[in-house]
């Protein structure tokens, strides 16, 4: 083992555009790719990861927000070149998620429409992870600092949860667990 390295017993992602760096990491036991970029910046990364066999998590981003564009025809056309790269790369489909990178790349408004209209992005029949945890969008409907967003942060969460969202990246773990079980719970109850 590397001097500094621990073992948690966990999966460990690693948060990377940078081919070297995740290869550097799956050899090193990091278990998922999060590549900000969808792979589309380093060319070598879909290589890399088809080569550890990880899981993809493939979010979507911009250079710069543009507030004129139709945000959910960029994240789509965006997502169909990535799962054009990771196919040709040969990543398993099963391993792929996808993120429509709230607060990257997006006007807060475009990042609360990627949020409101996530479940147009169920047609490519993978899994979405969303991460809206915290994020400065909160901020332009209610001025709060960023350790003061937990209710922005939930509210997305489980609007998120309700439009098809399958996985929820959030520094709040405990609260947002409980927040998404009790609506599961309330709504289970319109079936009874």
């Amino acid at each position: 083992m590397l001097p500094g390295v621990v073992r948690l017993g966990l999966p460990v992602s690693i948060d990377t555009i940078k081919a070297r760096t995740a290869a550097w990491a799956f050899r090193h036991g990091a278990a998922v790719l999060n590549d900000v970029w969808g792979l589309q910046r380093d060319p070598d990364m879909a290589r890399v990861a088809a080569e550890h066999a990880v899981p993809v998590i493939l979010m979507h981003n911009r250079a710069a927000a543009d507030a004129a564009i139709d945000i959910m025809a960029d994240v789509q056309a965006f997502f169909s070149r990535s799962l054009d790269i990771a196919a040709r790369a040969g990543i398993a489909r099963e391993r792929i998620v996808l993120d429509p990178g709230i607060g990257f790349g997006k006007t807060p408004e475009q990042s609360m429409m990627a949020l409101a209209r996530l479940d147009e992005l169920q047609s490519f029949g993978l899994p979405l992870l969303v991460g809206a945890s915290r994020k400065r969008f909160i901020n332009a409907v209610m001025s709060a600092e960023v350790d003061a967003r937990l209710p922005g942060s939930l509210a997305a969460h489980l609007l998120a949860v309700e439009n098809g969202a399958s996985i929820i990246r959030a520094h709040d773990v405990a609260e947002t667990v409980q927040a998404i079980r009790m609506t599961e719970a309330i709504l289970a109850k319109r079936k009874e």
